[in-house]
């Protein structure tokens, strides 16, 4: 299962996902408590989230973090590491 958190309203995330088609669920997280524990809010950025993706496993637990995710090439660089 693939979901996306973001900080934005739930308006805004409605329509970020018509406006680009984004095929996957996203979870609103006003608060930013989520973004945070995941060490997702961007240091220096006024609270401003970062690019990143956690592949977590069927228990849970974090396989493997990517810190700077490159839109363009990010889905290729997962479908990698699944392979391996």
């Amino acid at each position: 299962m693939i979901v996306g958190v973001s900080c934005d309203s739930q308006q805004a995330n409605k329509a970020f996902k018509e406006k680009f088609d984004f095929p996957f669920d996203l979870l609103c997280d006003e608060s930013g408590t989520m973004s945070a524990t995941y060490g997702a809010l961007a240091p220096g950025k006024r609270g401003f989230p970062s690019r990143i993706s956690y592949w977590i496993g069927p228990k849970g637990t974090i396989v493997k973090a990517y810190p700077e995710v490159s839109p363009g090439s990010h889905a290729s660089d997962v479908l990698e590491d699944l392979n391996a």
